[in-house]
């Protein structure tokens, strides 16, 4: 019977493990995250955007939007625009917001009767909320949007913007 040699085994194993991984890694970079990549700085209201990062359950952005974009329509946009790409993972943008000592100061005010809606979803709660807390300011507006996954909350005053995506599964509220 013959002796099989480990040498050539192993480097047999070696070179298909390369390519094997190799293969999937170029993959995941020509066919999802480049393409992805330029469909988001593509997004209208869209400043920049950084590389996606890729895990087996979600494809993470980190995005900066022009003054006055709609959060819920970029979001809208990019997850319609890309739902081949994506395929069963969820797309999590992550939006650079201006935000400042006031606007700040309103989401901790409004936290607890969100934080409250949201674990009750009583999602009809939210903008009195944020409304309330934003009340005695007269150059602050709210908005607050919703679609079957996220609640999308806006806070603006002049040049500053705080962005919220709260998402709407309740085993993920615990990352705000």
């Amino acid at each position: 019977m013959m002796k099989p040699r480990v040498v050539p085994i192993v480097i047999t194993a070696a070179i298909t493990a390369s390519a094997l991984f190799g293969g999937w890694a170029i993959y995941n970079q020509v066919a999802v995250a480049s393409p992805l990549h330029k469909a988001v700085q593509a997004a209208d209201g869209v400043v920049s955007a950084s590389k996606p990062v890729l895990s087996r359950d979600t494809v993470e952005v980190d995005v900066e939007l022009e003054a006055g974009s709609d959060l819920k329509a970029v979001y809208d946009q990019i997850t319609n625009t890309n739902a081949g790409a994506l395929g069963s993972r969820k797309l999590e943008l992550n939006v650079a917001s201006h935000s400042n000592e006031l606007l700040d100061g309103i989401w901790s005010n409004s936290l607890f009767a969100i934080a409250e809606a949201m674990e009750t979803k009583a999602y009809s709660n939210i903008p009195p909320a944020l409304e309330n807390a934003a009340k005695p300011y007269d150059n602050v507006t709210v908005t607050s949007e919703m679609d079957d996954s996220n609640v999308y909350v806006t806070l603006r005053q002049e040049e500053a913007v705080k962005y919220v995506v709260l998402p709407r599964a309740a085993a993920t509220l615990e990352v705000w």
